[in-house]
């Protein structure tokens, strides 16, 4: 018996979601079993890791000149290789330590369009972590899949997924992606947004955390009965010091009202894009949101009104791209066609 099939014994297979904002890990049989953002505080000398996810998080705009928190995937790819590959490595140990597995068949997900030197720099990176073979599944595939949307059917099926990094939408038919665009317009880029709002409006600077918050707590995409507020603590730009301040959600929704309507725009071409016969399906039985974008309120009913199109958000949004990977090792064979193998595409 060749050694991978000795291991693949005492292993279970794993589905990785390397978000931009968040990693998600799912172990076949067992569910997600970490779910940790995407941060890692280093030792700056000797480049060690200091403390990963949630802990190195807390640390972002707080650090010594000695540690320094980094988020090592920009855009949803990798931007720092040696960073990345230290977080898997720890969540790797972190859920090794629950006996689950040991040097696991790993299947990640990869925004759609990435380059091949991108989709390598993956697979390579989960397989220097401690990974025994490595498979990619493009996010806005994987992200359909968790939403339970029938991906071999023949109609048309459109998923939009907004992530931390990125907008993936996607046209999907007969088991394939037909059309796709990934707009570098997420989470992320709203959470910048907001904070460029409140220094230039209030005189007042926040960090990327509190910015986040502001974001899950009253961002909208169109007005709402009862406005909401929030109190934010940053410091004054004038005095240097500590201030407080209250906010609307109607200033947040006209911060960032440019972005949503970038992400309009793009579905828009890509419906413009996609064949006569599947576009009518999508304008017949709607397009799905997922992703932590997807829970900006009313974000559905601003879609629909723009492009005249059912648009509904689909159950754990957040959770969709994970649980499809979760579906893909369920039934490996099944989905074997919309795996990227490192046998057959390289």
């Amino acid at each position: 018996m060749r050694l991978k099939n000795i291991l693949h014994l005492f292993s279970e297979d794993v589905g990785i979601d390397l978000g931009t904002a968040n990693t998600l890990v799912y172990v076949k049989n067992k569910g997600v079993i970490l779910n940790e953002p995407s941060v890692v505080a280093i030792k700056s000398k000797t480049r060690e890791v200091y403390e990963v996810g949630g802990k190195a998080k807390d640390m972002i705009g707080k650090t010594p000149n000695a540690i320094e928190a980094i988020k090592p995937l920009k855009d949803g790819v990798i931007a720092d290789y040696e960073v990345t590959e230290k977080m898997l490595r720890d969540f790797f140990k972190i859920v090794h330590k629950k006996k689950f597995f040991t040097n696991p068949r790993v299947v990640i997900c990869v925004p759609a369009g990435v380059t091949q030197v991108q989709k390598r720099a993956v697979m390579d990176v989960a397989k220097e972590a401690g990974a025994r073979e490595a498979y990619l599944i493009e996010e806005p595939m994987a992200a359909a899949i968790g939403a339970g949307l029938d991906i071999f059917e023949s109609t048309g099926n459109m998923v939009v997924d907004i992530g931390g990094g990125t907008t993936e939408i996607a046209v999907i038919s007969l088991g394939g992606i037909v059309k796709t665009t990934s707009l570098r317009v997420a989470g992320d880029k709203i959470d910048e947004c907001i904070v460029q709002y409140i220094r230039k409006d209030h005189n007042l600077l926040i960090g990327e955390k509190t910015a986040e918050e502001i974001k899950v707590n009253i961002a909208s995409a169109t007005v709402l009965g009862d406005e909401l507020e929030y109190e934010v603590r940053g410091r004054n730009v004038l005095s240097g010091l500590p201030r407080n301040i209250t906010v609307t959600s109607k200033e947040i929704r006209e911060a960032i009202e440019e972005l949503i309507y970038q992400m309009i725009e793009e579905i828009k071409i890509t419906l413009e894009k996609t064949p006569p016969e599947l576009s009518a399906d999508i304008y017949q039985k709607g397009l799905v949101l997922t992703g932590g974008g997807a829970g900006i309120r009313n974000l559905d009913k601003k879609i629909s009104e723009s492009l005249e199109i059912p648009v509904m958000v689909a159950d754990n949004p957040l959770a969709c791209v994970v649980n499809g990977i979760g579906k893909v090792l369920q039934s490996f064979d099944k989905f074997k066609d919309v795996i990227i193998s490192p046998e057959t595409d390289y």
